[in-house]
């Protein structure tokens, strides 16, 4: 009888608020804040940020990036809090791997702040929204190395005409194109920068 009294006890103390499942007793019978943290779902996105998200995964598309980056940038602008990595990964139901290097992209091309929480050490983000500070990353980190190579190229090019040869007319009417093309940009992409500048 004894035996039997003590196992109704231990289960019962198993069952109780106040012990683990091994009898041990809890602090209490909520969870951790860590626990909570843990085991809480991300938001869902609200109809305005799925637009936002949707509109930046074609604008940057159009540019030729990644669609992880239209959408990290997409979920920052639409959101009024910042947000940690921690945050984009789990609302996009992104890889870790992919959720960071977006964020370090969009970071070295000026699109994201990193900003101060208080009590907090993890870094959060928001998006940059000034036309300026984008068009400028956009173009320094994407379009000006290009204009910088653009001698030595077209030098290469130049080289690998053989006059002799009976498309060497056809081959120099080209080359003339392309080095008119650099000059162009050259001169068309200060004054993008500067229109930028006013927005």
């Amino acid at each position: 009888m004894r035996l039997v009294e003590t196992s109704i006890s231990t289960r019962q103390m198993a069952n109780s608020p106040g012990f683990t499942k091994g009898g041990s007793p809890r602090s209490n019978g909520e969870p951790s804040p860590q626990e909570a943290a843990l085991s809480a779902a991300p938001p869902a996105l609200s109809p305005f940020q799925v637009q936002s998200v949707a509109l930046f995964i074609h604008i940057f598309g159009a540019l030729s990036l990644p669609r992880s980056i239209g959408e990290i940038y997409g979920l920052l602008f639409s959101t009024p809090e910042p947000l940690s990595l921690d945050d984009v990964q789990a609302r996009l139901k992104l890889s870790r791997g992919s959720a960071s290097e977006g964020l370090r992209w969009l970071r070295s091309l000026g699109a994201v702040n990193q900003v101060y929480v208080s009590g907090v050490r993890k870094e959060h983000f928001t998006a940059e929204t000034s036309l300026r500070k984008l068009a400028s990353g956009y173009l320094r980190d994407r379009i000006d190395p290009h204009l910088e190579n653009g001698p030595n190229r077209l030098s290469a090019l130049e080289s690998s005409i053989d006059p002799a040869s009976s498309t060497s007319h056809f081959e120099r009417s080209r080359l003339g194109q392309i080095a008119g093309w650099y000059k162009f940009f050259g001169k068309v992409l200060p004054l993008i920068k500067a229109l930028a500048g006013k927005f």
